[in-house]
């Protein structure tokens, strides 16, 4: 029997997943972030030296065992980086064939059905990334960059957006909002004055809080909001438009893989998606990611192998979906 290794470094957490060659799942585990632009990657190394060596533990196996192993780390955005990542991923002791990857390329391999095709990712920033059908080309945008790269629909973009809503009705250029009410109620702020101002000289910051707000005022049928969860759906659209171009799958049928807790705040952000997507390639499927992206992680460590994992995917799901499961009834 064979074992295979994955895991999912991210700035926030990593997870480790190990399971057999029949996609059953025998350990997962979470530790803190990895990404080496806020850890370092002495920082990365230790983090992956946790989770590898309490997955093993949890699975009753040895690094020596593991058949292949496949890792997205978030951070490893460019080729130049790529001997730094992999100098940081040496200590851990692997002998098995290594595959890395941007961490969202995890969300393709774990969401799409066929294993290849789009992930757009939008939680706290944004991030889009394509893989082939034969995995050989990846097709990509700057990832991360924010406004200067035209990538910027990201949870607190968002907030911007609906801020300049605001902005707008106090200074006539648009109408009225009721996002206005909403955040002079959440920041204490007197009246619009007070919260343009108080915004402007910092008296008044932006929280992570005011980001929900932005959706629950969408949720009542405001206008406006509406108007930014379009336009966040149009941008995050967008991106997906460039890489399919890069790829030059147009024609073609394949899985946009949704990931992030920005699609849980309002359908219409995935709706503008797929209506900008499908005016490019009327065959794109949207599918929102349900496990943990880890799952792509195996599956890119089976590839690395030389081991066909398509048919493995699902079992591979169903599996870690138990897992789990049974660690939060623990």
């Amino acid at each position: 029997m064979r074992f295979f290794l994955g895991v999912d470094v991210g700035g926030t957490k990593t997870h480790a997943l190990v399971a057999d060659e029949n996609g059953t799942a025998l350990g997962f585990v979470q530790a803190g972030p990895g990404n080496w632009e806020a850890v370092g990657y002495d920082g990365l190394t230790q983090t992956l030296k946790e989770v590898t060596t309490r997955a093993l533990a949890e699975a009753g196996l040895r690094i020596e065992q593991i058949a292949g192993a496949g890792m997205g780390l978030a951070g490893y955005d460019w080729p130049s980086q790529k001997q730094a990542h992999l100098d940081a991923i040496h200590p851990l002791g692997l002998l098995c064939p290594l595959q890395i990857v941007n961490d969202a390329v995890l969300g393709i391999l774990a969401g799409s059905e066929e294993g290849w095709g789009i992930s757009v990712v939008s939680g706290t920033g944004c991030n889009c990334r394509g893989l082939s059908r034969d995995h050989r080309r990846e097709g990509r945008v700057v990832g991360g960059a924010g406004h200067w790269s035209g990538e910027a629909a990201g949870g607190f973009d968002i907030l911007a957006r609906a801020m300049r809503a605001v902005t707008f009705e106090w200074s006539k250029r648009g109408p009225a909002t009721a996002l206005s009410s909403a955040f002079l109620a959440h920041t204490g702020a007197k009246d619009l004055d007070d919260l343009i101002e108080g915004a402007y000289v910092g008296r008044y910051g932006f929280d992570p809080a005011m980001i929900m707000l932005v959706f629950e005022v969408a949720r009542r049928g405001d206008p406006q909001a509406l108007e930014v969860m379009r336009w966040a759906g149009r941008e995050l659209g967008g991106m997906a438009v460039g890489v399919i171009r890069q790829l030059e799958i147009q024609a073609e049928a394949f899985d946009v893989v949704l990931i992030g807790s920005i699609f849980d705040g309002h359908p219409l952000i995935a709706e503008a998606l797929g209506e900008t997507v499908q005016k490019e390639a009327p065959a794109a499927r949207l599918t929102r990611l349900t496990v943990p992206p880890v799952v792509g992680g195996v599956l890119l460590g089976m590839e690395a192998a030389n081991v066909d994992f398509r048919g493995k995917r699902i079992h591979l799901i169903e599996s870690t979906n138990r897992l789990l499961s049974k660690k939060e009834q623990v």
